[in-house]
């Protein structure tokens, strides 16, 4: 009974750490500093729904295998693999949004933060450059997107807010855990094309999972 007892008290544990993140998960695309900077990382582990951990799904849109679907209804980014597959990602969307088409122009770990002026202007004071790190916004990789040859100002970076995780709340920028845009990034080439859907276009609903 007690052997017994002991079995049930450990696969609850393991239930109830399912739920949440708990300390950091390190996984074979993380680099040195990736280890370092998040194995302590200074904002709170924070519950992540289930609908919105990284996952496989069926993909039926007709995007190539290598392209980003960002679906900002349902708060969701898509890499898109063969054989209509894709890894689905939880998102943080802006709260006005935006829709078009743009390219990878350059990839980044843990990059810096330029605040622009409306941003000093919404969240008060702050700096005119952050240097990288875990407590940066920008968090632990950053995608820059452009769209005819132009920044577009808009990127897929990491938090250092992963609560808000499924919420709109940015001033433009699509946000992943650090753990999910590492994930993205080791996958993601530049030159990528990156399709952004704009509202009732969601590719949510044309998706199920299929496995982990």
């Amino acid at each position: 009974m007690l052997v017994a007892r002991g079995i049930l008290l450990a696969l609850a544990g393991l239930a109830l750490a399912g739920c949440m993140q708990s300390g950091p998960v390190f996984d074979a695309n993380f680099t040195p500093r990736d280890r370092q900077q998040l194995a302590n990382p200074p904002y709170q582990q924070a519950y992540i729904a289930p609908a919105y951990r990284r996952q496989i799904v069926d993909f039926s849109r007709k995007e190539a295998p290598g392209t980003i679907v960002v679906d900002s209804d349902a708060r969701y980014v898509y890499y898109v693999l063969p054989e209509r597959k894709a890894v689905r990602y939880g998102a943080i969307v802006g709260e006005k949004g935006w829709s078009g088409v743009a390219t990878v122009a350059r990839k980044e770990e843990w990059p810096g933060w330029t605040p622009t002026e409306g941003e000093k202007r919404r969240l008060g004071p702050l700096p005119n450059y952050v240097e990288g790190g875990a407590a940066n916004p920008m968090g632990a990789r950053a995608l820059y997107l452009y769209a005819n040859g132009q920044d577009t100002l808009y990127r897929i970076h990491g938090t250092n807010q992963p609560g808000w995780i499924g919420h709109a709340i940015s001033s433009g920028c699509i946000r992943l855990t650090n753990e999910d845009v590492i994930d993205l990034y080791s996958r993601v080439k530049t030159g990528a094309t990156v399709v952004v859907l704009g509202p009732n276009q969601g590719a949510s609903r044309l998706v199920s999972a299929s496995a982990q």
